[in-house]
């Protein structure tokens, strides 16, 4: 389901992206792009109301989806595995040999 989630994110943030750049900042947008042709079918105003509520839309989804992805994470995963490991180990540090080493000018118990 993950999978999913992701792949519809993808896909609704690329269309987004399309929609973005298809944009004029100026106004003008798609329908100068066609020289005329998109004033005959929708008008220039309906041109660029479609597209920024197609920006609208696709922003809502793509953060719905990010919102709502996280509750199809399984609880029982790579995670929860190495925390059994991690609580399975000796709690005591690490191994240390059982010879003790003299400090210089003491007494080592050794007669002469």
């Amino acid at each position: 389901m993950l999978i999913l989630f992701a792949i519809l994110i993808i896909l609704a943030s690329v269309i987004l992206g399309f929609i973005v750049l298809v944009q004029n900042p100026k106004g003008g947008g798609l329908s100068g792009t066609f020289g005329g042709v998109g004033n005959q079918l929708m008008g220039v105003k309906q041109t660029t109301d479609v597209l920024e509520k197609g920006t609208w839309i696709f922003a809502g989804v793509v953060g719905i989806l990010c919102l709502l992805s996280p509750i199809f994470i399984p609880k029982t995963g790579n995670a929860s595995k190495n925390d059994e490991l991690i609580n399975k180990a000796p709690a005591s540090g690490p191994a240390t040999p059982n010879t003790t080493v003299p400090l210089p000018g003491t007494d080592t118990g050794v007669k002469k």
